[in-house]
């Protein structure tokens, strides 16, 4: 990221709220789906030394150590075929998002992702070479190094996933790799409930509203409007679920009055039902 001043991933971690839970695995073969009810979690496996192979569906990938797989965790997959014996081999790390606009973010996991850290990777590096160690030989404040070291490993995927976007496929990191983007997409993560319009999101870019609606359209796979118009469902869905009342859930996420919050998750349900 070239942008010094822009700051793409907090307000993005705020409204994810990841909880890193990590451990070892010895399994000689991991198969199925690890939560198939959660559609709000990724698991990530660390291969920190030789090989294996991951199958999802009708496909197969060979994984090189060291190197790290994101499974979004309610998807069916195996790993197996490992060619080293050690029995530290595999790093596990649950990632539970606990925050209003996980569902968005993991629709960028529709497919798993590899990551190589043989490339110069450092916070990855020094997030796994911590827990790594720490795994193997606990001392003094072992779980809060762990729920810190969990904490940098995310954020480092983040980095990276940023950095090096899948470009044919458009999506929030390709987003957030766009400088122009970028800007409109983190003024809506810091600020959602604002009345952001077209002009104003296109003028945070610097650029014209035909412009910055062709290109965001392009990058993100939808409108501007719309990917607001689910940033803030998202929110007050969260905050429904919590047990905040629609008038409380309609100005945080910034909707007109509560009439029109019952009204959007009205036709969210019934879209979930109907693509049931």
């Amino acid at each position: 990221m070239n942008d010094n001043k822009l700051d793409r991933l907090s307000a993005l971690l705020d409204g994810l709220a990841p909880v890193v839970t990590l451990g070892l695995s010895s399994q000689e073969r991991l198969q199925g789906a690890q939560y198939p009810d959660n559609d709000s979690a990724l698991q990530l496996w660390f291969l920190t030394c030789g090989s294996a192979e991951l199958e999802i569906g009708d496909s197969s990938l060979k994984v090189e150590s060291p190197a790290l797989v994101a499974v979004h965790a309610s998807q069916s997959f195996v790993l197996h075929n490992f060619s080293a014996s050690d029995p530290n081999r595999l790093i596990r790390a649950h990632v539970q998002l606990t925050g209003p606009v996980a569902t968005l973010f993991l629709e960028e996991f529709a497919q798993p992702r590899t990551v190589s850290l043989a490339d110069d990777e450092p916070a990855l590096r020094l997030a796994v070479a911590m827990i790594e160690s720490e795994l193997n030989a606990p001392r003094c404040g072992h779980p809060a190094l762990l729920n810190r070291a969990g904490d940098i490993l995310f954020i480092g995927l983040l980095r990276y996933l940023v950095a090096h976007p899948v470009a044919k496929e458009g999506g929030l990191f390709n987003g957030l790799a766009d400088p122009r983007i970028a800007k409109a997409l983190v003024a809506m993560h810091q600020r959602p409930a604002f009345g952001w319009d077209l002009e104003l999101l296109a003028h945070e870019a610097g650029m014209s509203r035909t412009a910055f609606a062709n290109r965001f359209h392009e990058t993100m796979r939808r409108p501007p409007g719309k990917y607001l118009a689910a940033v803030r469902l998202a929110i007050a869905q969260r905050a429904v679920d919590l047990g905040k009342g629609l008038k409380e859930a309609a100005r945080l996420a910034g909707y007109e009055n509560s009439s029109a919050l019952s009204r959007a998750l009205s036709k969210s349900r019934l879209q979930a039902a109907y693509n049931g």
